[in-house]
Order: structure tokens, then C-alpha cells, then sequence
């Protein structure tokens, strides 16, 4: 029996998966045939490091090359982490490999990621200060994905496009620039995102 490709929609900070861009994006994904999974990240509001890592760990199960990720703010780097640890080994998260992994040392390959506004360096934002400041190995995280497209806008008031780009570098993603779409939130007047779904189909027909 054939499987649908799985797409999982992770949100921001303080975010929730019915607000922005995210129910415009899921029913075009599940027109195209796509598992839409748009989980509620846990206290949103403020939001740990290893309990966000714990829970996608959870929530996703086991990854595969027709698992696919779309991340808006700090669910990239949320993601960019989740496949850092993959790698099965000990994070400075506290979260230990799992004993499938440490046995056969796999390799878990996903499909691809689309980030919007995403980053992964300082971004001074103390509230959410960890998930940019302990260390990240960009080299674990792209064993585990080498389809990486970053969407970034010109006049992000929370995330600087130089650290949108710098996150891209990292990854290697190709770059999109959308102009005037600010931090693409309800409140820029983003309540479609056409670019990220397109960007998702491209990765998922290579």
C-alpha cells in the first residue's frame, strides 16, 4: 500500500499551528496528497529547548526520505536542532540518543525543509535566547537533509535578513527573497504563503 509524504508545519514563538500562513499552506499540501501534521508546540509562550526537541522527537516518529518539514521563525531552527540530533549523539539538551540509534548508528535521511525567517545565530531576543546560543553543528544536522530552501523578506523586524542568510550558508539552502512581507505573520497581512508550498512541491518532485 503506498504511504503519503508527510509534511510537518512547525510554528514560532508563541505561535500556534491555525494562525499566520499555516491553513492556507495545509490545504494545499493535502490537495497535492500530502499527511499534514501541524502540531501545537508545548508553553509556546516560552518555550525550552529540550522540551520542544522531546516533544518533535515524539511526535514525528521515525523519519524517512518522504518526511518533510516547514518551519516558520523558531521552529527552524527547531528543526535545523531535531536533525542535529539525529545523529544519535548526547546534545548539549539533555537529550539522550535512542537506543535504535546508538545500536546501528543509522543515518535517517528526511526529504527536505522550507525555512521562513528562519535562524540559527543571535537574533537578541532574550526570551528565546538558548535556542540560538548553545552550540549547533550545521555538518550533523545536513547528514540527516541535504534539501534545504530558506524564504526571507527585506523588512523582518524580528529577524534580520543577513541572519536568515547566515542560517542558509550554514545548511546550504537555496534563498528566497519575498519583499514587504515583514516577519510573515497575520499582522504583515501574510495569511498565504504560495512561495513555501511551491518551494515544498519543487523539493518533493527532485
Amino acid at each position: 500500500m503506498l504511504t503519503m509524504p508527510r509534511v510537518f508545519l512547525i510554528h514560532g514563538w508563541d505561535g500556534r499551528p491555525d494562525n499566520h500562513w499555516f491553513p492556507y499552506l495545509s490545504l494545499e499540501l493535502k490537495a497535492n496528497g500530502f499527511e499534514v501534521n501541524a502540531p501545537q508546540m508545548p508553553n509556546a509562550g516560552e518555550p525550552k529547548v529540550k522540551e520542544w526537541l522531546s516533544f518533535l522527537k515524539d511526535y514525528v516518529g521515525k523519519p524517512d526520505n518522504d518526511t518533510y518539514f516547514i518551519g516558520h521563525s523558531l521552529g527552524c531552527i527547531t528543526v535545523a536542532r531535531y536533525l542535529e540530533s539525529l545523529s544519535g549523539t548526547p546534545s548539549a539538551f539533555g537529550i539522550s540518543p535512542s537506543k535504535e540509534v546508538e545500536r546501528k548508528k543509522e543515518k535517517s535521511k528526511v526529504g527536505g525543509c522550507v525555512f521562513v525567517a528562519g535562524f540559527s545565530g543571535r537574533i537578541n531576543v532574550p526570551e528565546i535566547k538558548e535556542f540560538y546560543e548553545l552550540p549547533f553543528d550545521a555538518e550533523k544536522a545536513k547528514t540527516h537533509c541535504d534539501k534545504f530552501v530558506m524564504i526571507f523578506s527585506d523588512n523582518d523586524r524580528y529577524v534580520p535578513m543577513e541572519k536568515s542568510l547566515e542560517m542558509a550558508r550554514e545548511l546550504g539552502a537555496k534563498t528566497i527573497l519575498e519583499r514587504g512581507k515583514g516577519h510573515f505573520t497575520a499582522k504583515d497581512g501574510v495569511s498565504a504563503l504560495p512561495v513555501a508550498f511551491t518551494a515544498l512541491l519543487r523539493i518533493s518532485e527532485d
